[in-house]
């Protein structure tokens, strides 16, 4: 670990260069090489577990495990892709993503469940749910794993026998396997654990994340410059949205109190002096977040809020230069909780959730980083530096962007692979180093250009933290 981190060091500076916007806006896709790499993958874990079937569901909240062998998620239906141990495969889907089977990725036979599709739409042919899951090759005392999207890890709880999947497809399957079969909670398969698939990523996955990433940060970077007196929430989320990209969370653009009638949604309210602000935006990739007051300076806050930046800014910002410059690949996660608990201590600063966590395709994956654990941080794990501290009479502070770790093999086969890529991110580099003063881990790279980057006075585009040794 780095020597000690004083939030002293984390000095504001009116000649920090705004980032330069980077986002190729040309999205890469995965190549047919890394599905099999990906399959390969999910099957190996299926051996070591020792299971007959592998289930997992879909929705258009929850398509992640299933997108990343078949390809799309099943928007506004569900769907189940049943993967046997011999790599057979099958696609249970929908009225109206029945006609998708034949643009999976991976080879799967297509078995048509009007169950899945929308209320009143037609259900023919007029088979039982059972009959169509028996389709799928689903027997009696075979060993099943489900996966959804969420795995649990409740210290009272039998996590294996949770289900975040609907009941009448776990009723319906524990009652074809019977009692000489199993039925576990398997997401972690994918999405957890030392072992988890989608945790670790090649070249050409961090190629396809890193423009969502970028672009969330460009979006971000661009309604904070457009922030203004008198400016709508509407505008800034204008900003906010690009490409038609889906989003992988509520957009959010706020200014004062928030959460007004039960109200998510940007609205038509306007920026006045001294606002507390909120900017996020995330895509497939990666999400970016800041926050902070709608001031030119500290003159400008309410009284009980002008120490804003002693309190909370400061000292959260120096406790995400600490995590940039200390994560690494082979530590635990459980180093890097004690890290961050050290630098920005949870009993004051009140922060709970995990400081950092795995993204992809949603914004939160699943985490490492927690209490105690001992999940090894790997190279190809693509990270949201996430940290929410909370102090009392102070509205939030936020710089999350997004970065991925990298051993020099997979450096390599950026570089020669994707080298508009590599160089884009060489300097994003240079930037965070020279301008920030942030010393970046050699296992970081990071995926947008606002990695670390943070101005408190919203209203004041010239000023920015730097940290100052």
């Amino acid at each position: 670990m780095k020597s000690q981190y004083n939030d002293k060091n984390a000095q504001l500076s009116s000649k920090i260069h705004i980032p330069t916007p980077d986002c190729s806006g040309t999205p890469i896709f995965i190549s047919d090489e890394t599905i099999e790499y990906r399959m390969d993958k999910v099957l190996q874990e299926m051996r070591r577990l020792e299971l007959d079937a592998l289930m997992i569901y879909a929705d258009v909240e929850h398509g992640g495990n299933f997108e990343y062998l078949v390809g799309f998620i099943p928007r506004f239906e569900e769907a189940l892709l049943v993967l046997h141990s011999d790599g057979s495969a099958f696609l249970v889907l929908g009225n109206e993503n029945y006609n998708k089977a034949k643009y999976s990725r991976i080879p799967a036979d297509a078995i048509h469940c009007p169950h899945f599709s929308l209320p009143n739409q037609p259900m023919e042919p007029a088979k039982t749910f059972s009959s169509i899951l028996m389709e799928t090759g689903i027997q009696k005392g075979m060993d099943v794993g489900l996966a959804g999207w969420k795995h649990f890890t409740s210290k009272v709880e039998n996590n294996r026998d949770f289900f975040d999947i609907p009941s009448f497809i776990v009723d319906e399957v524990k009652e074809m396997i019977g009692n000489g079969g199993s039925l576990t909670n398997r997401t972690d398969l994918f999405i957890a654990g030392n072992h988890g698939a989608r945790r670790v990523n090649n070249a050409n996955e961090i190629a396809h994340y890193e423009f969502g990433a970028s672009l969330a940060s460009d979006c971000v970077l661009r309604a904070a410059n457009k922030l203004d007196v008198g400016v709508s929430e509407l505008e800034l989320g204008s900003e906010l949205n690009a490409y038609g990209q889906k989003n992988t969370v509520v957009t959010i653009a706020s200014t004062g109190k928030r959460f007004e009638k039960g109200n998510l949604y940007p609205s038509a309210k306007k920026v006045t002096r001294g606002d507390a602000i909120s900017l996020t935006v995330g895509y497939k990739g990666g999400l970016s977040s800041r926050a902070g007051y709608a001031v030119m300076d500290k003159s400008e806050l309410p009284e009980s809020k002008k120490n804003y930046v002693e309190d909370l800014a400061a000292p959260y910002f120096t406790a995400i230069v600490a995590w940039l410059e200390n994560i690494r690949i082979g530590m635990s996660g459980g180093e890097m909780y004690d890290l961050v608990d050290r630098v920005l201590p949870r009993e004051k600063y009140n922060w709970g959730l995990c400081p950092g966590h795995l993204t992809a395709d949603e914004e939160w994956m699943s985490s490492p980083i927690y209490e105690g654990s001992d999940e090894l941080i790997k190279s190809g794990m693509i990270f949201q530096t996430d940290i929410i501290p909370r102090v009392s009479g102070y509205d939030g502070v936020s710089a999350e962007s997004t970065i991925v770790l990298a051993d020099d093999q997979l450096k390599n086969e950026m570089k020669e692979q994707y080298p508009e890529l590599w160089a884009r991110m060489k300097k994003r580099k240079d930037y965070i180093k020279d301008v920030l003063g942030i010393q970046l881990s050699e296992d970081v790279l990071p995926m947008c250009s606002t990695v670390g980057y943070l101005r408190p006075y919203l209203l004041n585009k010239e000023t920015a933290f730097y940290y100052d040794r």
